[in-house]
């Protein structure tokens, strides 16, 4: 198992509740595909360094997690098809 890392934004137009329910959507896909998860870091909502579909702000959400190599690729795909994901980027982390 390698270690990963997780960064996105998700629109800031959802409540509070709503972004909850974001975020445990993908912290069980990486749960449901055999990685683990070590921290998850709110980062709270930020303003974007230029915008996106019109957007100046997004909330972001920083995840390390210990995957298989082939969980990061289902990540993506099911970020990619959420449209209350901006931009995400899921890189292999080096401690």
């Amino acid at each position: 198992m390698n270690k990963y890392e997780c960064l996105y934004a998700i629109v800031p137009e959802l409540n509070e509740e709503e972004t909850k329910s974001v975020i445990e959507k993908f912290n069980g896909v990486i749960t449901a595909n055999g990685g683990m998860i070590e921290n998850v870091d709110e980062w709270g909502k930020r303003r974007l360094a230029y915008t996106i579909d019109y957007k100046t702000e997004g909330y972001y959400v920083l995840v390390v997690f210990d995957a298989p190599a082939e969980l990061p690729a289902e990540l993506e795909r099911n970020m990619k098809n959420d449209e209350k994901i901006m931009r995400y980027k899921v890189t292999r982390h080096h401690a």
